[in-house]
């Protein structure tokens, strides 16, 4: 998770981050596609440094901000492995503005201090939760990709990224297949072993917003992957379904979060 920090070094790591993602978003044709991916290499250093320092904090805190940033993180570092296996893969400028929207709104919103626990595998739950969410966002940029490359082709149009539908296809799925796997054992987590996760401060199931869209975007996930191998969904039917379990998904943890420390102003 990230640790909201207003340390210098925690100011300065975000800051340098922020600055460094915003230029293959603003510039990359300017600097050239090298440079630009040198940058965002750099970029994603910095903003992993940032993480890494934050977690070292004595006041951990969490919140809809410090979630988006670490998702956004986590996708970086999935593009950065496949960049490597797919040269022609081409979304940095995408991926670099949503690097340093997310930096910028977790320093603008920490979120709450986390409560005091004595679980050594609540750290585990939340790791799980939030890899899920990276996992799915990977999934999105995937098919975000997928369907871009699919209307460039309808428009006779050269295809930027290079890499076979197929193959974006493919990779999709596979995120999502494990970020599925993920979201099924955080929510089993969270639903048996919730008081020794939590401690007093859990009071079993409840109906609330974050475990009714959790349970809803899991839903969605499990009809795309059945369809998928039952029913052989791909293309825009696929793309489609995974949107709207990840909207869900957003709005399970993100969205609850931004409603309470935002339009409520409510921290806690």
């Amino acid at each position: 998770m990230i640790l909201a920090s207003t340390s210098p070094v925690g100011l300065l790591l975000g800051t340098a981050a922020a600055l460094a993602y915003a230029v293959p978003a603003v510039a990359a044709r300017a600097v050239g596609g090298v440079t630009a991916r040198r940058v965002l290499l750099l970029a994603w250093v910095l903003h992993g440094l940032l993480l890494g320092w934050t977690l070292l904090g004595q006041h951990p805190r969490f919140g809809f901000a410090p979630a988006l940033s670490i998702t956004v993180w986590l996708v970086l570092t999935a593009y950065v492995v496949e960049s490597q296996l797919y040269p022609q893969l081409r979304a940095r400028w995408a991926l670099a503005g949503f690097g340093t929207l997310a930096i910028a709104l977790a320093m603008l919103f920490p979120g709450a201090r986390l409560p005091e626990t004595s679980s050594p595998l609540l750290p585990l739950h939340w790791a799980l939760g939030i890899s899920a969410y990276g996992l799915f966002a990977a999934a999105v940029a995937h098919g975000w990709l997928m369907t871009r490359a699919e209307a460039q082709m309808r428009h006779a149009t050269r295809v930027v990224e290079g890499v076979p539908l197929l193959t974006l296809e493919r990779l999709m799925f596979r995120f999502v297949s494990a970020g599925f796997v993920l979201l099924t054992l955080t929510m089993l987590a969270g639903m048996f072993f919730g008081e020794q996760l939590y401690g007093s401060a859990y009071t079993g199931w409840r109906w609330d917003h974050k475990r009714v869209f959790t349970l809803l975007s899991w839903i969605a996930f499990a009809t795309l992957l059945v369809g998928r191998s039952q029913f052989g969904w791909r293309g825009r039917r696929a793309v489609r379904v995974l949107y709207i379990g990840a909207a869900l998904l957003l709005l399970g943890y993100a969205g609850s979060r931004f409603v309470l420390e935002v339009m409520l102003g409510r921290g806690a």
